[in-house]
């Protein structure tokens, strides 16, 4: 089984003004049309079994309508998590809301919503979510919508751990987007995974392979960060790369079922 553990979709009605939106901040043109039947088609294309699709919520006022959106998304091609701000009053409730629904998980995006990883706020809500048995996925690293001022480091991430011990968080784009070197100086060997969400054709082999050696194969997801990356593309990426059968069998799935718990 393959599994995608990071990508994004949105209401149709949405879908086309928000990618254009984020084409300009990113600088990057997308691979889908943004929507849910775009991302459907683009994981069958790619041989892909489930996406893993994840709601980012930057404004309060977004809760409801992002997880009535993301809750019809719990079965076939797309599994969706669910979204939360880390400034929420009520983050107890909204939490329990989301697990209530029937999600997995939930996404924060640290850089868009405007709040550093190790901030308080951030870690009662990985606590709360860790204590309802919900994944956590975090966006890590450098974005390019405020590429020198990262909300989430390495080391950010590090003092997270140490204080919440998680045990399902997910650090993206292999810990920390384009600061893997402090990744491996902060992060690797601790009880943490990273996804490969949008790197595999930018990052250096031989760095990924030392990572993945070191931090440990079986706390590695396959991702892409799709629309951003080409799902069908990164899965010939990461079959090519010279890892063992057992290792490429673990990224691209055996990971992502055991967590998902399918």
């Amino acid at each position: 089984m393959i599994i995608d553990f990071h990508t994004h979709m949105f209401p149709d009605k949405i879908a086309k003004g928000t990618l254009d939106f984020l084409e300009s901040v990113c600088k990057t043109h997308p691979y889908t049309d943004g929507t849910s039947e775009g991302l459907k088609a683009s994981t069958e294309e790619a041989g892909i079994d489930i996406s893993v699709a994840l709601p980012i919520v930057t404004k309060l006022s977004q809760f409801a309508s992002i997880n009535r959106f993301a809750s019809g998304f719990q079965e076939g091609r797309i599994l969706s998590f669910g979204g939360i701000h880390p400034a929420e009053e009520n983050y107890k409730e909204q939490l329990r809301e989301i697990k209530a629904m029937g999600m997995k998980g939930i996404k924060l995006h640290p850089d868009y919503q405007e709040i550093r990883f190790n901030d308080i706020r951030c870690k009662r809500v990985v606590d709360y979510a860790s204590q309802l048995g919900l994944i956590v996925s975090v966006h890590a690293g450098s974005d390019p919508k405020c590429p020198d001022d990262v909300h989430c480091t390495p080391k950010m991430a590090a003092e997270l751990l140490r204080d919440v011990q998680p045990e399902k968080l997910v650090l993206a784009h292999m810990g920390g987007n384009l600061l893997w070197d402090e990744v491996e100086e902060y992060l690797v060997g601790k009880p943490v995974y990273f996804d490969t969400g949008v790197v595999l054709d930018t990052m250096e082999e031989a760095q990924f392979l030392r990572i993945v050696r070191n931090h440990g194969a079986d706390k590695i997801l396959f991702a892409t960060d799709s629309p951003w990356a080409g799902q069908k593309e990164f899965v010939a990426l990461l079959q090519k790369m010279p890892l063992t059968e057992e290792e490429k069998e673990q990224i691209l799935g055996g990971n992502a079922c055991r967590l998902l718990g399918i």
